[in-house]
């Protein structure tokens, strides 16, 4: 059975964009149900069934992500994308929080849409590349009190972003194994493990290895 997909944002012409891209996307299964430009129109059409809906959160007059905890208690199956031109880490961490499956930018490649419904539609979780849940962590910045406070809260939302392997890798990280011991281990290149650490680190807004273990330590991530 084909994906029942609902594109919703608020410029019709990059409506078509995506949905030229969804369609050149061979064996993807999705079939462009429903396209909204406003709240109105995306709740008419959200009367019947959606597998998935790729939205813009500037949907509405104001930035907001309610729509998606509201959508997800009427269709609770249903697979939600932000696409965006948004991607404040706190933006960002209350989408997830309020149930979205994946989360992408507007400035992202084509491909990393893709990837991302790939992700969703086998019920993991996506964050595009460029995007984070956190501020950049600085000890030494006082802004970054509230926001941290924040995070500590949203413990199992970290987690959860992180990928099974990504999950592994962090926790050798933590005991202070490099590159080539944590490759050794799980059988992997160490290049491979460099990526995973250099994806790591941007999904939680740090730019070295201290700062991660001193993050993933404050925060019980491991």
């Amino acid at each position: 059975m084909a994906t029942r997909a609902v594109l919703a944002d608020h410029q019709k012409m990059f409506t078509e964009g995506i949905q030229a891209i969804l369609k050149e996307w061979k064996y993807s299964g999705i079939k462009i149900t429903g396209i909204a430009h406003n709240l109105e129109e995306l709740n008419k059409i959200a009367e019947f069934p959606i597998d998935l809906l790729i939205i813009e959160l500037a949907l509405a007059d104001h930035l907001g992500t309610s729509i998606i905890s509201d959508l997800k208690k009427s269709q609770p199956n249903i697979r939600i994308i932000v696409l965006s031109n948004y991607g404040e880490p706190s933006l960002v961490r209350d989408a997830f929080i309020k149930g979205a499956d994946g989360y992408v930018l507007k400035t992202n490649h084509a491909l990393e849409l893709t990837q991302c419904i790939d992700f969703v539609m086998e019920g993991r979780t996506y964050l595009a590349e460029g995007l984070r849940l956190s501020p950049q962590y600085d000890k030494q910045k006082s802004t970054f009190t509230s926001e941290k406070k924040k995070v500590s809260e949203d413990r199992l939302l970290l987690k959860q972003i992180l990928s099974k392997r990504e999950k592994e890798i962090l926790s050798l990280i933590v005991q202070y194994k490099n590159n080539k011991v944590i490759a050794q281990e799980l059988f992997i290149s160490d290049q491979t493990v460099s990526a995973h650490r250099k994806r790591i680190m941007k999904k939680f807004g740090i730019n070295n290895t201290v700062k991660l273990i001193k993050f993933s330590l404050d925060h019980q991530l491991v």
